[in-house]
């Protein structure tokens, strides 16, 4: 039993030995490492920035379009409200510039009156409405330049003697060369047959 006991504490001190030999070990290689033996910085935490902005990307640009039933010389050409007293009739049409560039235009519209088969009646277009009695003077002539979306006017003048003389339809031409434009729907009569003579003013700039 003596000798069992002796082999056991020695076997335990050995062990007590051996552990304190591998820690002895283990600081001497940590010495090595830090001679200083300053502790090792634990690593710090992320910073707390904040996330970048995300830009939407810009869609690219377009070239512009003209407008939905724009004739393709990017002008189109309206009528308005017949008006008249005492005899007089005066009527304005509008063009507008519907398409993408600039349209330029001078001087008066070519107009003519159109039966119901449309063909022409025998009417005396003027350039001006001196020859329209108590239309007043017209404005001279003058180059207009027409961004895209902008309008300019001109009036229609004439005599009416029998209101059962009313035309069907009326077409426009904005300038010289370019392909006239009818307009079925108006918004009264043009009831000037019996004195065949209509009156115009030149293209201005609308306001």
């Amino acid at each position: 039993m003596t000798v069992i006991r002796i082999g056991h504490v020695l076997a335990l001190a050995a062990a007590a030995v051996l552990a304190t030999g591998c820690s002895s070990l283990r600081e001497e290689l940590d010495r090595e490492r830090n001679p200083a033996r300053t502790a090792t910085p634990e690593p710090a935490p992320p910073e707390d920035r904040p996330l970048p902005t995300l830009t939407p990307a810009t869609p690219p640009t377009t070239p512009s379009t003209p407008a939905a039933n724009c004739p393709e010389s990017g002008v189109r050409i309206t009528p308005g409200l017949v008006q008249g007293a005492m005899g007089l009739r005066a009527m304005t049409v509008t063009l507008t510039n519907c398409g993408t560039r600039p349209y330029e235009v001078n001087g008066y519209p070519g107009v003519r009156v159109l039966d119901e088969d449309r063909a022409p009646y025998d009417i005396e277009v003027l350039k001006g409405t001196d020859g329209i009695h108590m239309a007043g003077p017209a404005p001279d002539p003058a180059p207009v330049t027409l961004k895209p979306g902008e309008s300019a006017r001109s009036g229609l003048t004439w005599r009416m003697m029998s209101p059962d003389t009313s035309t069907t339809y009326l077409e426009i031409t904005a300038a010289p060369g370019e392909r006239p434009q009818t307009m079925e729907t108006l918004d009264g009569p043009l009831d000037l047959t019996d004195t065949g003579r209509l009156g115009t003013t030149p293209w201005q700039k609308s306001d």
